[in-house]
């Protein structure tokens, strides 16, 4: 029997790491890595996840991250939500008691996921080339338990955040609790953290900056582990 397009997945990799990124950096977690990504941003640091992979079953990759033992698990890519199957797989992870965080690029609709996941939206700045692909409509549907991401490539690109958390009114949505966290990550080798920062002050901004902690870890070749 030929399996639908939502029984199974196409999977780079699914491995047990330290999250390094998000309102829970630092904390063990699973990481189911889909293949696939219509976007090409400049700075991408897992293009091999672009092509190949292994389709394997909802019921299997829910097997593999049993193995682990790890309660919070990640679904990320290249973009998850190109795969119809992502939702399917997140959904079944909650109910089965996973705290499950979805990590997307903001350029595909994010309302099929259900509201228990916490979903991590990576708006594109000037810098990744990829500005024109944010899908704005998905603002609407974010919640108190989820995250907008910036991946700055310079001073010029957290401008344009800042511009675009005011206009949208994100900062006021953090501070009543009708969206989780902003989160401002610096493209890894950057070397204006400092201005960076002094930027993040001056804003008055309610967000949080980060840099990739798994590559303080393991390197900079290392995208996940």
């Amino acid at each position: 029997m030929m399996r639908g397009r939502h029984d199974s997945i196409r999977i780079t990799e699914i491995f047990h790491s330290i999250q390094g990124e998000s309102t829970r950096a630092g904390l063990p977690c699973t990481f189911v890595r889909l293949t696939g990504c219509p976007l090409r941003c400049v700075w991408c640091d897992t293009a091999y996840a672009f092509h190949g992979g292994t389709r394997r079953t909802i019921d299997e990759i829910v097997a593999k991250v049993a193995e682990t033992g790890c309660r919070l698990v990640e679904i990320t890519g290249g973009e998850p939500l190109v795969q119809p199957g992502a939702a399917v797989l997140a959904r079944r992870l909650v109910d089965d008691g996973y705290t499950v965080l979805v990590e997307t690029s903001g350029a595909v609709d994010v309302s099929v996921l259900d509201d228990r996941v916490h979903r991590i939206m990576d708006l594109k700045c000037p810098g990744s080339g990829e500005e024109h692909r944010n899908l704005w409509s998905n603002l609407d549907h974010l919640t108190g338990r989820d995250e907008v991401k910036f991946v700055v490539a310079g001073l010029g690109d957290f401008e344009w955040a800042a511009e675009t958390i005011r206009r949208h009114g994100l900062d006021e949505r953090v501070r009543e609790g009708s969206l989780g966290s902003l989160l401002v990550s610096p493209v890894w080798g950057l070397e204006e953290l400092e201005e960076l920062a002094g930027a993040i002050l001056e804003s008055g901004l309610p967000v949080r900056f980060q840099t990739q902690l798994h590559k303080h870890i393991w390197g900079p070749d290392r995208a996940g582990v």
